[in-house]
């Protein structure tokens, strides 16, 4: 359970998340293939070679030189395509794709760290399109991601800005200026050995599902390695102990001053009556 109480005189602070394999359990743009397939924007070949890459990046992670080729992969894949079909693919299927496979363990933590008045910042290198709505949907304050070179309307399969790597920690350097963020106080969680440099950036680094290469960094540098599990529709989950708190709070209070009017009422009933007799 991560401290609840924050101090508003110090500046402020923040919780990084990767999104693939932290908060959610598969690659987030891999997982609209299927969708991508029947929107008619890739052909049979291509969502068949879309799903074995997921099943390559969930048995085993990716590190540079499979980022590197999965990149490339996606870059020519989306060369052409309409970015307003693509975002309203993405608006039609995001809660029946995504919303089963968020982490109840990294829905908990989101939680808590805006509890603790902390802004949750999803950073990631899968594409801006599919990363906004999905960080809308989690609740997040602010996206890093990756964003595509767009020319009337259509992805020209460059990329503008890659979300990768040392780019990460940059992007985590300057939210921290722009925002006031105080990086010596503020959290990252990660799977990936590429995601060191932001996970170095903060005070509070966490390794979650990690990698080979990440774990052996996270045990020689005594960083948190975290085991999230549970996949779970969020309309289903059962809220933090934090969270749930909340509405029992609420009902205590509601409760308190439902009592206090009565006694009230019945104390001035009392001295009217007496006051009719005296």
């Amino acid at each position: 359970m991560l401290n609840l109480v924050e101090n508003h005189s110090l500046p402020r602070t923040a919780a990084f998340f990767d999104l693939d394999k932290t908060v959610i359990a598969k690659s987030s743009t891999l997982t609209f293939g299927k969708s991508f397939y029947h929107g008619g924007l890739i052909n049979r070949r291509a969502a068949l070679r879309t799903a074995y890459t997921q099943f390559v990046f969930l048995a085993g992670g990716a590190d540079h030189d499979q980022m590197e080729r999965m990149r490339a992969y996606l870059s020519a894949m989306c060369r052409g395509w309409n970015v307003q079909q693509v975002r309203e693919i993405i608006a039609e299927t995001i809660h029946e794709l995504i919303d089963p496979i968020i982490y109840d363990e990294a829905a908990s933590l989101i939680e808590e760290h805006h509890l603790a008045g902390r802004d949750v910042v999803i950073v990631s290198t899968s594409g801006a399109e599919v990363v906004e709505p999905i960080g809308e949907l989690i609740g997040a304050d602010r996206v890093v991601a990756t964003r595509m070179v767009v020319e009337g309307g259509c992805f020209t399969g460059e990329i503008e800005y890659y979300a990768y790597g040392p780019t990460k920690a940059e992007a985590v350097r300057e939210l921290a200026e722009s925002e006031g963020y105080d990086l010596s106080r503020c959290y990252a969680y990660s799977d990936s050995a590429t995601d060191i440099p932001m996970l170095e950036a903060v005070g509070h680094p966490h390794a979650v599902n990690p990698d080979r290469a990440l774990r052996r960094e996270a045990v020689s540098r005594d960083w948190p390695i975290l085991t999230f599990q549970r996949p779970v529709r969020l309309k289903q989950r059962v809220p933090s102990l934090a969270m749930s708190q909340r509405p029992v709070l609420a009902a205590a209070v509601a409760v308190g001053a439902a009592a206090a009017t009565a006694g009230l009422v019945w104390y001035a009933g009392r001295r009217r009556a007496r006051l009719r007799t005296a």
